[in-house]
């Protein structure tokens, strides 16, 4: 991998991991059309990853003092209540990694087909919720937490945006737009964390060598800054224009790109 296709691919990976038109999706794209191997992405893709979380608990640094603060508080009170929703939407993603990964992990180098026709999923999702008007709900219940972490582990798929299923998904619940952009960034980071780790493993296993795949550390470091500070500013950004309810530009985005992956496949 080249430095500046490590720049092109951090870009990528730190804007679409907040704005809902597929962060895997689109690194999908990138690697096709950069000629990369799946192989040859683990490393930089892990360090990317990573990138993002952090730029995640930088943004909403202080809604995660506050989580802590409640925490050890040992009392039931906003804080620990807002934990326990995003325990319980960790459930199916936790499924999936355990049971499915290897399965899941068969959809990824499968060509743009996939891609293509999950992105057009996405466009739908996001349609759906920009026009429906369901009753709202002052508090995100345990149920509706369950729901979004489905919607969650069903977005793992390359080209079905995690943050715009979840998002969507609370939106079309009858959830308040200012406090889902939030939820779903915070809920994704101990998955990411934990994938993370399992791909770690999966490195240690193969050999670093290996795993690393010729990628060498001026690239994997370009990679991971240019995630890390686009990732700040996309989720800022992200947690704006949810509040501002403008998510159907980002739908005639990911059918736009969808047509044109199904189109390359």
């Amino acid at each position: 991998m080249e430095w500046f296709q490590a720049v092109i691919l951090g870009i990528i990976q730190g804007f679409t991991e907040y704005l809902p038109v597929s962060s895997s999706g689109h690194l999908t794209i990138g690697a096709h059309l950069f000629g990369l191997s799946g192989e040859e992405n683990m490393a930089f893709t892990i360090a990317v990853h990573v990138a993002t979380v952090l730029s995640t608990c930088v943004i909403l640094w202080k809604e995660i003092v506050w989580l802590f603060t409640d925490l050890f508080k040992w009392q039931w009170n906003d804080g620990t209540r807002y934990i326990v929703n995003i325990i319980i939407s960790m459930i199916p993603i936790g499924i999936v990694g355990f049971f499915f990964k290897d399965y899941v992990e068969s959809f990824f180098g499968s060509g743009l087909l996939i891609v293509g026709i999950c992105l057009l999923i996405t466009s739908a999702l996001l349609t759906f919720s920009y026009w429906a008007k369901p009753r709202q709900k002052e508090t995100l219940s345990p149920i509706d937490a369950l729901v979004i972490g489905m919607a969650q582990a069903v977005a793992v798929l390359p080209g079905l945006s995690r943050s715009g299923s979840t998002i969507a998904t609370g939106l079309l619940l009858g959830n308040r737009k200012e406090n889902l952009a939030q939820f779903s960034f915070l809920m994704v980071i101990p998955p990411i964390l934990g994938e993370a780790l399992l791909d770690l493993k999966d490195m240690a296993e193969v050999g670093v060598s290996e795993a690393m795949g010729g990628i060498t550390a001026l690239p994997l470091a370009l990679g991971f800054i240019t995630a890390f500070i686009c990732g700040c500013i996309a989720c800022r950004w992200m947690i704006n224009i949810v509040r501002k309810g403008k998510l159907i530009w980002f739908a005639l985005y990911c059918a736009i790109v969808g047509v044109l992956s199904i189109a390359l496949s």
